[in-house]
């Protein structure tokens, strides 16, 4: 009996052993592609060029560090409904592009496929109740999906430039949902080694771009149209 068992253990041991050395044969016939590969592709009408000129004739350019880059929307409750319902924290931590310091310009652009919903930590600042996983994924559906249709338009683009009347405040034009619109916004601007720290706050309605906010049983609950932006973001040498 026990030279049985020895011999099952063993035997059991070989198909571990094997399975092991065939995943691995697996792995290493698959492709290796880079996590970040899918989003750090620019949309087509990004303007890459500008900043390659720019470097060009020696201006100094940065690049977005999208590790170190926040750009947080409060969604807010509406309708005769509304306390039925959930306020929401959709976020980006993938902002990408490029700031062009002597020329005064910035071209950034968020891939819409991965922005975050309701990540705890920033319900908790919003001073929100948690929810559960299947309503994070609803919400996350139903934002990319019915709203925002991100198959169609996959990216916000942002374009910022310096007002002239006012050199606290600057002129950003968001490209979204296949419609432009400006806003002028104050904003802070910080200067690092190396680098700058831009930070401010703006609101804009989801009807400037030509979305209809989300709603159900008749509009009774329903998404506000106003939503609330605040941002920071960190470009660096590169």
């Amino acid at each position: 009996m026990k030279l049985k068992m020895r011999y099952v253990r063993a035997a059991d041991i070989r198909r571990a052993c094997l399975m092991v050395v065939l995943a691995g044969l697996v792995a290493g016939c698959a492709p290796r592609i880079s996590p970040q590969a899918a989003v750090e592709q620019a949309p087509a009408d990004f303007p890459a060029t500008y900043y390659r000129q720019a470097e060009a004739l020696g201006r100094k350019v940065l690049r977005v560090d999208p590790d170190r880059s926040l750009v947080v929307i409060d969604v807010r409750s509406g309708g005769p409904l509304a306390r039925l319902g959930h306020d929401h924290v959709v976020a980006s931590h993938d902002v990408r592009g490029y700031v062009d310091m002597a020329g005064g310009r910035a071209d950034l652009y968020v891939p819409l496929d991965r922005l975050a919903v309701d990540e705890p930590w920033l319900r908790s600042e919003a001073g929100l109740t948690q929810l559960s996983k299947e309503a994070v994924e609803s919400t996350r559906h139903n934002m990319l999906e019915k709203v925002i249709d991100s198959r169609r338009f996959p990216f916000a683009l942002i374009l910022v430039t310096r007002a002239v009347a006012d050199r606290s405040k600057l002129i950003v034009t968001i490209t979204l949902h296949g419609t432009m619109h400006a806003f002028e916004i104050p904003a802070q601007i910080e200067t690092l080694p190396g680098g700058i720290v831009i930070s401010g706050f703006m609101m804009f309605n989801q009807t400037d771009f030509g979305i209809i906010p989300f709603s159900v049983l008749g509009g009774a609950l329903q998404v506000r149209d106003r939503l609330d932006l605040r941002f920071r973001i960190l470009a660096k040498g590169h």
